[in-house]
């Protein structure tokens, strides 16, 4: 079957523009917590570990903001469609382990 050579549909584009400003907002929010969490003693173990998954965290929201760039911009709706699969999956996974590390510094930290 061939790529067809149209851009995406209405509701995949509006889709992936709420995504994106979530992914920005999410991005930020996980270097802000890095950035408070350099402000605790080092010496426990499970400010490192929050502070490395927030890390990680921030750096996936990041990646997936410059994949929706490349869905929204491809012509290709195949490939729109797989980057949007990917880009769920991986915001998905960002999410869930930012809710890890938040119950983890709740009730480790305070």
């Amino acid at each position: 079957m061939p790529e067809q050579d149209s851009p995406p549909n209405n509701w995949h584009r509006s889709e992936l523009l709420s995504l994106l400003s979530t992914c920005g907002a999410l991005a930020g929010l996980c270097m802000t917590v890095v950035a408070l969490m350099n402000t605790f003693n080092k010496q426990h173990a499970s400010v490192t570990i929050v502070d490395n998954i927030f890390g990680i965290c921030a750096a996936i929201f990041l990646l997936c903001t410059y994949l929706i760039f490349w869905a929204l911009r491809t012509r290709k709706e195949n490939r729109a469609i797989t980057l949007t699969k990917w880009l769920e999956g991986l915001f998905l996974f960002a999410l869930t382990s930012m809710i890890i590390a938040t119950f983890l510094m709740i009730y480790t930290l305070w």
